[in-house]
């Protein structure tokens, strides 16, 4: 019987997959909800969009469920070199964007992810005795959902401009180019645009944060998370919109580029887009649970508590109104920051999936 389901077949869902596979769950006790079979579609097409080559993540940034081995130790091996070993003990080591789209396919292949995705788009969760409903697809007992990033976001002032194009959308680059944003894409676009021969403007309203992680490496931490976890609500809203400030790390890969462009007269920073004829939007994605569909249906229906615009979930990233000893419903991905804060990474995949896991053994044994 098909007792689980995963709303949601990105990388956050096949985390999730994976997870529930090592903790002892049949690949045929699974359901995965999703049009696109292959689980690094999206972000496949948004790294190549931009260029990347290497992980923002470090050894431990993959889709297997445990931590240990990392892609530090099988580019090791790979490479029959300890280099990446000694670089990921300094905390230095990134994995390739080649590496890990390898492993990805590996265990796509190894695990039977393709006869568990279901080609179907779920809108509308509602809770029933027992468990939960999902569309026509029926009833199922534990429910996780990961529906990952509501969309693009563009500034609104900027919407309708032809010469306007998302950095995670494929394009090339013009003699001169305009970067709004801040974050890691857009200082991934300095570099790519400087590198083409550009002259690069970038636009920003405020100074990005500069750290090694999208959320300060402290909250990696079994300490740092449990500081996290108590803190009341305003301190917590307070450190989630810190951690969602634009951020790329420090180092002299970034800034000896920018300084030496910035010395020959090709790179320049302004406070407002200005007549450039190509824009590049390196505004990442809309936040909140207010822009994803199922779950505004799924918090209007049930009178779920938010806070702003996150869903407050529970410490291992359940919904308290909607979990009991009977069935479990659980948020996944950039959803469920309200629990662990860097929750759309691929190590908050894995604290969340082995949150559910956890209760689903639980109900399991009863």
């Amino acid at each position: 019987m098909t007792r689980v389901a995963v709303v949601g077949g990105g990388l956050a869902g096949f985390v999730s997959y994976l997870t529930l596979l090592h903790g002892g769950l049949e690949p045929e006790e699974i359901a995965v909800f999703d049009p696109e079979p292959d689980p690094a579609a999206s972000w496949r097409r948004r790294a190549a969009a931009i260029r990347q080559s290497t992980m923002r993540s470090e050894s431990d940034g993959h889709c297997l469920p445990t931590s240990f081995p990392g892609l530090a130790v099988r580019d090791a091996v790979r490479r029959r070199s300890p280099a990446p070993l000694v670089q990921s003990v300094c905390d230095r080591y990134h994995p390739t964007v080649e590496s890990f789209l390898d492993q990805v396919s590996d265990q796509r292949e190894r695990s039977g992810w393709d006869e568990r995705v279901r080609p179907s788009r779920i809108e509308r969760l509602r809770a029933v005795d027992g468990g939960f409903a999902l569309d026509e697809h029926g009833v199922f007992a534990h429910v996780l959902l990961a529906t990952g990033h509501p969309g693009l976001a563009l500034p609104d002032e900027l919407a309708g401009n032809p010469g306007i194009v998302h950095a995670y959308e494929p394009h090339d680059y013009a003699e001169e180019v305009t970067v709004v944003g801040a974050g890691m894409a857009a200082a991934t676009e300095w570099l790519n645009a400087l590198s083409a021969g550009s002259r690069v403007i970038s636009v920003r309203r405020r100074e990005p944060a500069r750290r090694p992680l999208n959320v300060e490496r402290q909250f990696f931490t079994r300490r740092g998370l449990a500081r996290f976890q108590r803190s009341g609500r305003s301190e917590r809203i307070a450190m989630l919109r810190r951690f969602n400030e634009p951020s790329y790390p420090p180092g002299r890969d970034w800034d000896e580029p920018l300084a030496r462009a910035a010395a020959e007269g090709r790179f320049r920073i302004e406070q407002s887009v200005n007549g450039s004829a190509q824009v590049i939007c390196a505004t990442g994605f809309t936040r909140g649970w207010q822009n994803d569909p199922l779950l505004v249906d799924l918090v209007d229906a049930h009178g779920l508590d938010t806070e702003l615009g996150w869903i407050a979930v529970a410490d291992d990233c359940t919904v308290p109104a909607l979990t009991d000893e009977t069935r479990t419903l659980a948020l996944a991905g950039v959803a469920a920051q309200w629990a662990y804060p860097a929750a759309d990474t691929l190590v908050g995949a894995k604290y969340a999936a082995r949150g559910f896991l956890r209760r689903v053994g639980r109900c399991r044994t009863r």
